[in-house]
């Protein structure tokens, strides 16, 4: 058996290697070589079997950390310095990831980070979780008022008590307000997700262009406009008519309401976190949602008993979107750097270029309001069957997820209430229930088991290798990812099934809190959406699922309210048993995505390999046989 001797000496202003091979015959004995054995635990062979010495094996790894860095002519000769820092000795278990080369050298206050957001957007979720029910009333008695005031001028004869702001108003519990308020409602909420839905992607494209924050504070100005309007109405009503709140409604549509606000929070999370903790920051932000609205109503009755003012809550959800958008303005760092906003705007610029001598069928093609959906299928120059596929699958199993979610919190109530004659109390202590389940699943749960599954191991990796790991890049969804995926969706089947099954108030509230659960499954699917495209194009990606969103948010209470009023006096359970196989469907979608599939960015750098056989930066000066 021969052997071979690896030396290695470094080649002047590069970062590669020359290779001096020397050949041992046979004959040799391990005594005769034992001088040279200073490498035997890393030994290894190469393709014609001869074994060559650890020294090679190592110098072959460190060559590969050098690979996965920049390389040039003026390359520190020790590799980079931030890679270093990230994978050395100190215990940080932080992933290498080439997003990070964008905010190298910032200081803290400057970096992006989603801890940035993690507070504002809690509170923003108390506003609009906390202003629900006080909007509904407010209306209720806006419209109670007018209503009989019309009454009372067409018959003189008509005498009724004053509706007050906040007050129980009996006077306004007659069919003819109910189906005024209810109407007035529904014209509030198709308006809103109507202009939301169109605007929503074109928000996200925005974002790509000219960065996240600016487009938050756009979506905040909607919320905003929409609160001064519902104050002026409910202090001058004779000045300000209740129909203003439609005006109010256009504003929040066309600035992409809730919606588009957690598309582009999303978005910002996806710039500045690593794939493999993606899931967990959109969590994060999950988590802080569903804790606004459970702890938004508790807020608004403590702000209306020390007050007695209906008004005073939506003066302090003002002063919230107020605050919020100057974090955004004045402390929020830009996630996307003016480096890559001008790399979008070039492309966008092109693409608009090359459409301008289209026909005009192609341009009305592009009108479409649904038109930005095309991000979810590619053209098969950009992206292969699988990875178009993927797109599908993951953006529908979101969106039964999402329209089943929003759709049958109404339908809970009702049921509940007439099932097992539940008062306003057992109400909320359900909906605290469940919603204090969600939050612990996905800022406790998840994180767990993404550091279990995905820190630990990467950096048990690093450290019995000895050196740096290659940068994570988008691959698409992993298997954790789809794990995680059919987990929650199959938490969501046994939870509705539950409901379905459940005869006593206890079962009903534990079949709840385990459909709870698998809200961990909604930011995974984001999270591996963000996966499959090029950075430049997450924006606009999670408009589009904001434009799904927004359609579900009306179309979903429609049919399933629908449902339940038409079976409520047969099967009242039937509407539980469509739910339930909206998520069957869903869980039987999930298994026909493919794993470890993307678009390329071509603005990454790709891997290349070290292989000393093929490695055009590492040579084979000579060989001596016989020696």
């Amino acid at each position: 058996m021969s052997y071979r001797l690896a030396l290695i000496r470094p080649r002047c202003f590069s970062n590669a290697t020359d290779e001096l091979v020397y050949t041992f015959p046979p004959h040799h004995t391990s005594q005769q070589t034992t001088a040279m054995d200073y490498g035997s635990a890393g030994q290894g062979r190469d393709e014609g079997g001869q074994k060559y010495w650890g020294a090679r094996e190592a110098l072959r790894n460190h060559a590969r950390g050098y690979k996965s860095g920049t390389t040039s002519e003026v390359s520190p000769l020790l590799g980079n310095d931030a890679t270093s820092s990230r994978n050395d000795d100190g215990g940080s278990e932080e992933p290498v990831w080439e997003g990070h080369a964008d905010f190298e050298g910032l200081t803290w206050w400057h970096k992006p980070s989603v801890y940035w957001l993690l507070v504002p957007f809690f509170l923003f979720a108390l506003a609009v979780g906390g202003i629900v029910v006080p909007k509904l009333n407010l209306i209720l008695a806006l419209v109670c008022r007018s209503y009989l005031a019309e009454r009372s001028a067409q018959d003189p004869e008509f005498l009724f008590t004053p509706v007050i702001l906040g007050s129980e108003n009996p006077q306004c519990r007659i069919p003819e307000v109910q189906s005024l308020v209810t109407k007035f409602v529904m014209y509030i909420t198709i308006i809103t997700g109507i202009l939301s839905a169109i605007m929503s992607p074109k928000l996200g494209a925005w974002s790509d262009r000219y960065g996240r924050t600016r487009l938050l504070v756009i979506t905040s100005v909607g919320g905003l406009l929409t609160e001064i309007i519902t104050i002026l109405a409910g202090k001058v009503p004779d000045m300000v008519p209740y129909q203003w709140l439609l005006a109010g409604a256009v504003f929040d549509g066309l600035c992409g309401s809730f919606t588009a606000g957690m598309a582009l929070t999303h978005a910002y999370a996806a710039d500045c976190t690593p794939p493999s903790k993606r899931a967990v920051s959109f969590a994060y932000f999950h988590a802080c949602l569903f804790g606004g609205i459970a702890i938004g109503p508790l807020m608004a009755a403590a702000i209306l008993k020390l007050s007695d003012d209906l008004v005073m809550v939506f003066y302090v959800a003002l002063g919230i979107h107020a605050f919020f958008i100057a974090f955004l303005v004045f402390i929020v760092p830009e996630s996307l750097t003016e480096k890559r906003q001008v790399l979008a705007r070039e492309k966008y610029t092109a693409e608009t270029l090359h459409a301008t001598g289209q026909t005009w069928l192609r341009a009305l093609t592009r009108s479409n309001p649904l038109a930005p959906l095309k991000i979810l299928w590619p053209s098969k120059t950009e992206a292969s069957t699988h990875v178009r596929t993927n797109l599908i699958l993951l953006a529908t199993v979101d969106t039964i997820i999402f329209g089943v979610g929003i759709g049958a919190m109404t339908v809970v109530i009702y049921y509940s209430g007439f099932q097992f004659s539940w008062d306003t109390a057992d109400t909320a202590f359900y909906i605290s229930t469940v919603n204090i389940a969600r939050v612990f699943a996905l800022v406790g749960l998840l994180p767990l088991f993404n550091y279990i599954l995905r820190t630990r191991p990467r950096a048990r990796q690093r450290r019995e290798s000895g050196v740096a790991l290659p940068p994570e890049r988008n691959v698409g969804a992993d298997s954790i990812d789809l794990a995680v995926i059919r987990t929650s969706v199959l938490l969501e089947v046994a939870g509705f099934l539950g409901f379905t099954l459940a005869r006593k108030g206890y079962l009903f509230v534990c079949a709840g809190v385990l459909a709870s659960m698998g809200g961990v499954g909604s930011p995974t699917l984001q999270s591996a959406l963000t996966k499959h495209v090029p950075r430049d194009h997450v924006g606009q990606l999670l408009g589009a699922t904001g434009l799904l969103h927004a359609l579900a948010r009306v179309v979903c209470p429609t049919v399933f309210n629908l449902i339940y009023a038409l079976t409520v006096g047969t099967f009242r359970q039937t509407v539980f048993v469509v739910l339930t196989s909206c998520f069957v469907l869903a869980f039987t979608l999930s298994w026909f995505i493919r794993p470890n599939v993307s678009i390329e960015d071509p603005n990454e750098d790709r891997p290349q390999s070290r292989e000393i056989g093929n490695d055009p930066d590492v040579l084979v000066d000579e060989e001596v046989v016989g020696l």
